[in-house]
């Protein structure tokens, strides 16, 4: 097991729910979530955010906002 600090965490979250994260990222996220309340209920208000966005009527979110969100979640810090 890795020391995956919190800010590592937040950098990988869109990759981990994307499941683009080598296996051994992925094992290391996973283990610092079992750790970590605060990052628990990071990635479950992500979560609850995209599932959100995925439910809007219609079109949805237009592509070019919807980029900019998922890159602004990319590039918190």
């Amino acid at each position: 097991m890795s020391d995956l600090e919190c800010r590592e965490f937040v950098e990988r979250v869109t990759a981990f729910l994307e499941g683009t994260l080598s296996p051994e990222a992925d094992q290391d996220f996973v283990d610092h979530l079992a750790l970590c309340d605060g990052c628990e209920r990071y990635l479950d208000q992500i979560r609850r955010t995209s599932q959100t966005l995925n439910d809007l009527p219609g079109e949805g979110l237009p592509g070019d906002a919807r980029s900019a969100l998922l890159n602004a979640f990319r590039d918190r810090r």
